[in-house]
């Protein structure tokens, strides 16, 4: 039987960053959750367990270094059991088996794959139910609300209406799609409606420039779009399409912590439709005096 390669399980190479695996971890294991496959359920579930074992090993250098010596058979026959941090508590959930560490949520400087503790991935895939059960935290109450996209970025107070009782709910910014909030006895599980204007990658948004073939050759400024408004910037004679210009501290505020993402700004060549004679004429003047070039960029 063919060994198990933790890497090609996560799609990344041996040189990988822990940023790097950490990332590659959440998105498949958000991806190959069981419950996001219904008609192959049983697919998933060998899927995602062979991603958390490959993120198990990969995260932690001691584990990693084994690995990297004497590959997966290193961790068989219960090698993975132990762990790096003394004997913890194993839970059931489904086919899986995972371990808890007691003593304050998790052993001192544990990754859990950028979630803040097991507890959290298991909110994000099982809709709130943790396998650990009452021995990890008290059950809580889940309830989903809609907000915008504005909202999700910059913060929002609510109000809602809890056990016939009507009550303000503040939304911190930066908040996304499967976001919690705790308020009370209760969790608030947050859906953010898609922006028409940025697309959102972490904490960094992208909006489009669309600027002309003229512009883009000699030089322009132009207006964009901000969650402040508008605001004006240089586009620099020779710009290529799909161009990514960078403005620092323009993104989404941490959610976390202080300072906010990026704001990344695509140029988007726009061609007209239509031309008059005198245009045509001048590009196919343009293009004779350019012929030792293919095209104009």
């Amino acid at each position: 039987m063919a060994k198990t390669d933790y890497y090609q399980t996560l799609g990344v190479g041996k040189n990988a960053s822990p940023e790097e695996i950490k990332s590659a971890y959440r998105k498949l294991a958000l991806e190959w959750h069981p419950d996001r496959h219904a008609q192959d359920k049983k697919k998933a579930e060998e899927k995602f367990k062979e991603i958390n074992e490959a993120y198990q090993v990969l995260s932690d250098p001691q584990k990693k270094s084994t690995y990297d010596q004497f590959g997966s058979a290193a961790f068989e026959n219960g090698g993975m059991g132990q762990g790096p941090f003394g004997q913890g508590q194993n839970y059931q959930q489904g086919p899986f088996t995972y371990t808890y560490y007691t003593g304050g949520g998790g052993p001192e400087g544990f990754d859990f794959g950028g979630f803040n503790d097991p507890f959290e991935i298991f909110e994000q895939f099982f809709g709130g139910s943790s396998p650990f059960g009452s021995r990890g935290r008290s059950a809580r109450q889940a309830y989903q609300m809609r907000i915008s996209f504005l909202e999700a970025v910059k913060g929002v107070e609510k109000e809602v209406s809890v056990e016939g009782k009507k009550t303000k709910i503040k939304i911190p910014a930066g908040v996304d799609t499967g976001s919690r909030v705790r308020f009370g006895n209760f969790d608030l599980v947050l859906e953010v409606t898609p922006s028409a204007k940025f697309k959102r990658e972490g904490d960094d948004l992208i909006v489009e420039a669309p600027v002309s073939f003229a512009q883009a050759a000699l030089g322009a400024e132009v207006f964009i779009d901000t969650l402040e408004g508008k605001e004006r910037i240089k586009i620099h004679s020779g710009t290529q399409p799909n161009t990514l210009i960078r403005l620092r501290g323009k993104g989404v505020t941490h959610v976390r912590g202080g300072g906010r993402g990026d704001l990344y700004v695509r140029v988007k060549l726009t061609i007209p439709s239509k031309l008059s004679a005198r245009q045509k004429e001048l590009l196919r003047e343009l293009e004779k005096n350019g012929g030792e070039k293919r095209g104009w960029f």
